[in-house]
């Protein structure tokens, strides 16, 4: 019989969590300090381009992810397993590229995002805010990203556009991601020098963006 390493890796996976004392303690919650450092370990793998890192940092990844479907594949209730968490991804991803599946025809990247936002849409159907969804224990830099591509679907943030507008003016907004690294890296700096915090300053303003999508949505 051919060999299935991913089904090995499922079955030592139970046998740790049935054998191992410390893994038995685990549950969810505890798990999570854990996957926030693998997931760290992976970007860093990724960003220096070592193959070997990256693909010993992905096997950890997975393994986390082994780890929460083993340990909800004993739970009393709702309990699901790895096989069960693949069949919803393969669905998913079959509805999210009808392009790929289902006839639909995407030719350009900017298509293939419209069939891709339209099955989120129709999937999330009960949501009643395009917050809804949104990991607010992102990082602050990729969660305001997130929100200011949220507030542009409601129509907020003209004025943040406008002070983007008229910085660009006046050649104060950067031109690369090199050049954007050293502005945020100024800006920290700045924030260090007058005893700021930058990730709660930044936070905090996001929570008055949030404030905003909301008071138009309402």
């Amino acid at each position: 019989m051919e060999r299935d390493p991913l089904r090995e890796a499922v079955e030592t996976m139970r046998a740790v969590r049935d054998r191992c004392v410390w893994t038995q303690q685990i549950d969810h919650r505890a798990l999570v300090p854990y996957l926030v450092e693998e997931s760290h370990e992976l970007i860093d793998a990724i960003e220096s381009g070592d193959a070997a890192d990256m693909r010993e940092e992905l096997g950890d990844v997975l393994w986390q992810v082994l780890f929460h479907a083993e340990i909800a594949s004993r739970a009393t209730d709702a309990p699901f397993d790895m096989d069960d968490v693949a069949a919803t991804l393969v669905e998913k991803m079959v509805r999210r590229h009808p392009h790929v599946f289902a006839g639909e025809t995407a030719e350009t990247p900017e298509r293939v995002l419209e069939l891709w936002n339209a099955a989120k849409a129709a999937e999330k159907r009960q949501r009643a805010s395009v917050l809804d969804g949104v990991a607010r224990s992102m990082p602050s830099l990729a969660l305001a990203q997130k929100l200011l591509g949220k507030a542009g679907q409601v129509g907020v943030g003209a004025d943040i556009a406008l002070a983007v507008h008229d910085a660009a003016e006046v050649g104060a907004v950067p031109e690369s991601e090199e050049e954007l690294g050293d502005l945020l890296l100024t800006l920290t700096a700045a924030a260090r020098a007058n005893g700021w915090d930058a990730e709660r300053a930044l936070r905090e303003r996001l929570r008055l963006l949030e404030d905003e999508i909301r008071a138009v949505e309402s």
